[in-house]
C-alpha cells in the first residue's frame, strides 16, 4: 500500500513551537515516509505542489525539522515522519552581513532570510566554490549540522570589499579574516 501524501499541516502539529530550541533531529531515525512535494529555490524561497508558501511562520516550521542526510538528500524529520524534499541548492540564503573589527579580530555575523545569526568561524566556516575554472563563484556558510546557507550577490559582494589579500605559492588570493579563522574568497588575477 502507497504511503499517503504527507499533510503539510499535519505534520508542522507534530512540531515543537518555534520559540523554544531547535528539535533534535539528527537523533530520529523514522523510516522513510516518501516525498513531499516541497522544493526550495535557490533563491530560499519554498514551494509545496508549486506554490510558494507564503506564512512565513510555517517555513520557519518546516526549517527548524530540516535535515541534510549523508546521502545528500534533504528531509523534513519528526519522532515519526520523515519525508524527503528537493533543495536546489542551499536551504537557507544568508541577506545580511555585518562586520565589526579589523583584521584578525574581525568578526562576521551574517543573517539567513529566516532571521537566523550565524557568526563566521570555526564552527561556521565559510566556504567558495568555483565549479568552473573563471567561473561565478558559489559562496556558502555553514549553518548547523550538513546544513548551509548560500550568500545572497549582494553579501558577497559586500564580503568582498573586506577582502584582504595574501600571497601563496598558488599566487595571489583574497580572503577575510573572522573570530581568528582565515576565509579564503578565491585567486586574484594579475590585474587586481
Amino acid at each position: 500500500m502507497p504511503n499517503p501524501r504527507p499533510d503539510p499541516a499535519k505534520l508542522a502539529t507534530q512540531i515543537l513551537p518555534t520559540d523554544r530550541p531547535l528539535p533534535p533531529v539528527e537523533r530520529w531515525n523514522p523510516p522513510l515516509s516518501g516525498e513531499m512535494n516541497l522544493r526550495i529555490t535557490r533563491d530560499g524561497v519554498w514551494y509545496h505542489e508549486g506554490t510558494p508558501i507564503e506564512r512565513e511562520a510555517l517555513v520557519r516550521l518546516f526549517a527548524s525539522i530540516l535535515r541534510r542526510d549523508a546521502d545528500g538528500h534533504y528531509y523534513l524529520v519528526t519522532p515519526v515522519e520523515k519525508w524527503r524534499i528537493q533543495v536546489d541548492d542551499a536551504p537557507f540564503l544568508a541577506v545580511r552581513l555585518d562586520a565589526v573589527g579589523t583584521g584578525r579580530d574581525r568578526i562576521l555575523t551574517f543573517t539567513t532570510n529566516l532571521d537566523d545569526v550565524v557568526i563566521a568561524g570555526p564552527d561556521h566556516p565559510l566556504t567558495v566554490e568555483y565549479r568552473t575554472p573563471g567561473g561565478e563563484p558559489a559562496p556558502y556558510l555553514h549553518v548547523r549540522s550538513r546544513l548551509r546557507a548560500l550568500l545572497s550577490r549582494a553579501v558577497f559582494l559586500e564580503l568582498a570589499e573586506l577582502g584582504e589579500e595574501r600571497r601563496t605559492d598558488q599566487g595571489r588570493e583574497s580572503g577575510v579574516w573572522s573570530q581568528g579563522h582565515y576565509f579564503r574568497l578565491g585567486p586574484l588575477d594579475d590585474g587586481d
